[in-house]
């Protein structure tokens, strides 16, 4: 069974030095995409939840590398009327409010950071 982590500080100290620079940076997106979002370890991962509500979380991409999942909290909701505009087309969207980003590596997370950051900002305003 897996470690299951409280903190994000354990979770950080958990990861080998280049894995842990790459979560790293990718947070550092994350937390610059909107103002006010908090940060804690929900389903053994840095998520990320602005008014109390999860919006994004980070993990390891089962093909390797990183992914984000922007969704609307931990419980489905009804999408109906739910529109959200991916105009980059920067994620696989399975459902049309939980959307898929993949980043292979560090370069893929520092050439896209500025673009997936607007498009975080943008998610947390729709999910409201």
């Amino acid at each position: 069974m897996a470690k299951k982590f409280v903190s994000v500080e354990d979770y950080l100290a958990a990861l080998e030095p280049s894995v842990r620079a790459d979560i790293d940076a990718l947070r550092a997106v994350v937390l610059g995409a909107h103002p006010g979002l908090t940060e804690e370890i929900k389903w053994n991962a840095p998520s990320f939840a602005h008014d109390g509500e999860d919006r994004v979380t980070l993990g390891f991409d089962r093909k390797g590398g990183y992914r984000i999942v922007l969704h609307r909290g931990a419980k489905p909701l009804d999408a109906a009327g739910f529109h959200f505009d991916d105009e980059a087309k920067l994620a696989v969207w399975p459902a049309p409010d939980r959307g898929l980003i993949a980043l292979r590596d560090r370069a893929a997370i520092e050439a896209e950071a500025a673009e997936v950051g607007r498009l975080i900002g943008r998610w947390i305003e729709a999910a409201r």
